[in-house]
């Protein structure tokens, strides 16, 4: 039985063990509910407030600015419709990308069904947009762009800070998902002028279930939820304890070793090119050689294959790889981002494989995994 490797942490990574160990700790000690008053409820209130302070400092915010939600979903949904009803009085058009994630995208478009209009901006063979795109797009009505830091199926990395300078003295809200950015590059919100910005713990090790969004103080949103006067009465719901501590354990690890996780992740990427070459796999990088992208997120377009005999057969093989995003990798429909980057004929949609790396990886595993995929692809190919 051959060692499975595991090269899809771009939809989830592994708990890592001091931080499952955190959260099974918290969950058997700290019973008490962040809301009572009695001394059960001030022990996990301060689990809670001590676990915020280290969440703000990932991204020089400050606590009060961290809502706590169950992860990236929620977070964007409630910096996109909770921005688009709090200030629908300003204006009611909204400027996104068509590569967003689907938790933005499918909030745009219920968002257009109540009324608003929402401009999708067209991205190049690259997945990128441009300062100037958001420039001619931007409308004195616009009240939120919605554009993500890192894309999740192809890695590439967009101009937040530029955009966000261009757009700091309009009315309008900058909001930046950055799930997979989050762990992987320095993030500070001042000098990347967003108002709001979307994170989660289980892209970077820790519980699922668990994320934050960063509100900028002074702006409104309104609430999605409704019930207790939690997280300053912008998330109702009590408090999941645990997973946060676990999260903010995860988050502080994380950012101890960004810099080296940035190294190795370009090593692999690097290893596993020159390996594909010396095992004579056809093959091409998804995105062109100087474009800024995620260190951990290589997406690769394999010549003459298909995409679901390609990933049955890397499975069988103890390969676990993925066509795209984990929410869509279920789906016979081609990649909505590899669809913009190339177009709807492009043989791209049905041989690209993303392949992302992560926390337990070693090069020996990377190597292993390169010489499997190689021999998979050249039994496979057309």
């Amino acid at each position: 039985m051959k060692t499975p490797i595991y090269l899809d942490h771009a939809a989830t990574t592994p708990i890592r063990p001091e931080v499952a160990q955190l959260y099974m700790e918290t969950m058997q000690t700290v019973p008490g509910n962040p809301s009572s008053i009695h001394s059960h409820g001030r022990i996990a209130r301060k689990q809670v407030d001590d676990a915020r302070q280290i969440l703000a400092r990932s991204i020089h915010a400050e606590p009060s600015e961290i809502i706590i939600t169950s992860g990236g979903t929620e977070a964007d949904n409630l910096a996109v419709t909770g921005t688009a009803m709090s200030r629908k009085h300003l204006g009611k058009h909204i400027i996104t990308t068509v590569i967003e994630h689907h938790a933005v995208l499918t909030t745009c478009e219920t968002l257009e069904k109540n009324g608003f209009d929402v401009t999708y901006l067209p991205v190049d063979r690259n997945g990128q947009v441009t300062v100037q795109q958001v420039a001619e797009a931007l409308r004195e009505d616009t009240i939120l762009i919605s554009i993500m830091y890192g894309n999740n199926e192809v890695g590439t990395i967009q101009p937040i800070e530029e955009i966000g300078q261009l757009v700091k003295e309009h009315q309008t809200l900058f909001h930046t998902d950055a799930v997979q950015v989050y762990g992987v590059l320095p993030l500070n919100v001042s000098e990347l002028h967003v108002d709001l910005l979307s994170v989660s713990s289980h892209k970077v090790n820790g519980p699922k279930g668990v994320g934050f969004l960063y509100q900028r103080k002074g702006i409104d949103l309104l609430p999605l939820m409704h019930g207790g006067s939690q997280e300053r009465k912008r998330r109702a719901g009590t408090e999941n304890v645990p997973a946060i501590a676990a999260f903010a354990k995860a988050v502080q690890l994380s950012t101890e070793e960004q810099l080296e996780k940035a190294v190795r992740y370009t090593s692999f990427q690097t290893n596993m090119r020159e390996m594909f070459k010396k095992l004579g796999v056809s093959y091409e990088p998804t995105i062109e050689e100087g474009t800024p992208v995620l260190p951990h997120i290589f997406n690769v377009y394999f010549p003459g294959t298909d995409i679901e005999s390609l990933l049955v057969n890397l499975d069988l093989d103890g390969v676990s790889v993925s066509s795209g995003s984990a929410c869509t990798a279920g789906s016979l429909e081609p990649s909505h981002v590899l669809l913009a980057m190339f177009g709807e004929k492009s043989p791209r949609l049905r041989s690209s494989v993303r392949i992302s790396f992560g926390f337990g990886l070693t090069e020996e595993d990377v190597q292993h995994a390169a010489e499997r995929i190689a021999r998979i692809v050249i039994r496979t190919v057309k």
